[in-house]
């Protein structure tokens, strides 16, 4: 995911401004903003991918945690303020080379021509290594996703390119380990904002150690077959922007409650304040949040009791709880947990501490709701959720005015290919139809595995004719992906129907329609797409 240089710059700027605020006015509490404020901004460089910016603000967080105590003195020891000041400029630099080089790559991938198209592609792909005869059959597959693979060897210069955000899969298995430092770390310094990806690794400690420790984002362990490094790549190039976490605060002392809120919003977190936990139900319902927080001891109410309350409604019962309390009792703690909360926080609490408690725990818990709403095999919206979502998409065309158009596919002869290549093969190609689908079609669009091998595509503000020349483009590349199978491959095609909304009232009419016209496909010699007038 490429992070606006603008963004960036801003991330930065407020670290920038805690830090002269602490030079300014050095005690205990502004030392705790620049802590909160350092740990934002790395978080901020995990999220985007940045990884030679990560290590330097990730180290600048080590250096303030390791001085995160209440008997340290303030200001600092001058040493100290010199080493801090050395590395919160030295970073400053870095975003600022990071942010220009940036802005003209952000420029061309947000022309409005490309981002009205169905057809995304990624950007430019290098796969280095000794033998490209090896890697034939990964360029290949490659191809049929939109991902030309130039093939450069060990001992040739890499050309000129003006992606600042290259792919780089790196074979390392003939490349002497002596060299795997010096190879990787000046390929991370050139390209910063690239992907790196070690190929070939043996599954050995040291050599995972020094690959990562190099400048590999990421490693793949010898004989991976190369739909799961395809796999592994379409996973770092997922087109989806984070949904800001949400937390619900319920605190009696609007003071405390919003020092919580400040403290959480340095890392991009949405909050909503109940003080009165009575009120709780109603927010629940309202925000719809990620997390709770929960203080412990409130006027006519505790934090337990509230957590039971809640507990008792089906839709929560998943949500995280997180006690904040100045309890230290060990055994009440243990039987708040055991009564509804998820963990425990004593106050006063590390603001840092909160927030990577806060993070993980939703992540967590996000985790766990995709794999509610989403297919295992495939990564997409499963049946239900994929029909719940065609129908709110369907009601904001509805009121907007315009088109959606919904598209069935299949397929073709999949008995046979479960058959005669068996299961395993089958879920391969499955997966196969289903990249090529999230590779090519828009964020807005809806893609669900509908059941078996037959997926349900959702096309927003794009009437019938539009549709079916992205599908028919689909169509034909996905004939083209060679599924191998032993020392062999084979081909495979699918079939679509599709309806468009405004000729259809509801989004069980437009399925039907579009099954139907599926089934005049198939019927019509497979291996094409129909619209409902055909």
């Amino acid at each position: 995911m490429l992070c606006p240089p603008e963004e960036l710059l801003q991330k930065n700027q407020a670290l920038s401004n805690t830090w002269q605020r602490y030079q300014s006015a050095p005690s205990f509490e502004s030392f705790v903003e620049l802590a909160v404020s350092i740990n934002s901004f790395t978080e901020f460089l995990i999220d985007k991918g940045i990884t030679a910016l990560h290590h330097a603000s990730h180290q600048l967080e080590q250096v303030t945690l390791a001085l995160f105590n209440k008997d340290v003195a303030h200001p600092l020891p001058q040493a100290a303020l010199d080493d801090l000041n050395e590395r919160v400029l030295a970073l400053g630099r870095m975003a600022s080379t990071h942010a220009t080089a940036a802005a003209g790559l952000v420029e061309r991938r947000h022309d409005p021509q490309q981002s009205a198209s169905h057809d995304i592609r990624v950007g430019q792909t290098w796969l280095i290594g000794h033998d490209q005869t090896v890697w034939a059959d990964l360029q290949a597959q490659l191809g049929y996703f939109g991902m030309c693979a130039e093939f450069i060897a060990w001992d040739q210069p890499l050309p000129d390119s003006t992606d600042i955000a290259p792919l780089l899969l790196l074979d390392m298995s003939k490349l002497p380990e002596a060299e795997w430092s010096a190879r990787i770390q000046s390929l991370r310094q050139r390209f910063s904002m690239g992907q790196l990806i070690g190929l070939e690794v043996r599954s050995d400690f040291d050599q995972l150690q020094q690959a990562l420790r190099s400048g590999c984002d990421s490693c793949l362990l010898e004989g991976t077959p190369p739909h799961a490094i395809i796999e592994h790549i379409m996973e770092l190039n997922e087109r989806h922007e984070q949904e800001a976490y949400r937390v619900l605060i319920v605190e009696d002392s609007k003071t405390a409650s919003h020092l919580i809120r400040r403290t959480l919003e340095e890392n991009q977190i949405v909050s909503e304040i109940v003080n009165d936990p009575r009120q709780v139900l109603n927010a629940l319902r309202q925000f719809n949040p990620d997390l709770i927080l929960m203080d412990m001891y409130m006027p006519n109410c505790t934090g337990v009791e509230a957590a039971r309350i809640i507990r008792q409604h089906s839709e929560f019962l998943s949500t995280p709880i997180v006690y904040l309390s100045g309890e230290t009792n060990v055994a009440l703690q243990v039987d708040a947990m055991r009564l509804g909360g998820d963990h425990f926080l004593t106050k006063p609490f590390n603001p840092v501490f909160l927030n990577a408690i806060v993070k993980s725990k939703i992540e967590r818990y996000r985790a766990l709701r995709r794999t509610m709403y989403h297919d295992s095999l495939t990564g997409l919206l499963n049946h239900s959720s994929g029909k719940h979502t065609l129908d709110m998409l369907l009601s904001s065309v509805s009121h907007e005015g315009g088109f959606l158009s919904v598209v069935m596919m299949d397929i073709d002869h999949f008995k046979q290919v479960n058959d005669t290549y068996g299961h395993p093969v089958g879920d391969q190609v499955i997966r196969s139809l289903s990249w090529l689908l999230k590779q090519r079609l828009r964020k807005q669009d809806i893609i669900c595995r509908y059941g078996g091998e037959e997926f349900l595509v959702g096309l927003p503000h794009t009437d019938a004719e539009q549709a079916y020349a992205v599908m028919d483009r689909i169509r034909q590349d996905f004939a083209q992906i060679r599924h191998p199978h032993g020392d062999t491959h084979f081909l495979a095609t699918a079939s679509g129907g599709i309806a468009t909304y405004p000729l259809y009232p509801n989004g069980d009419a437009l399925i039907k329609a579009a099954d139907e016209a599926l089934y005049r496909a198939k019927h019509g010699g497979r291996n094409r797409i129909h619209t409902d007038e055909d």
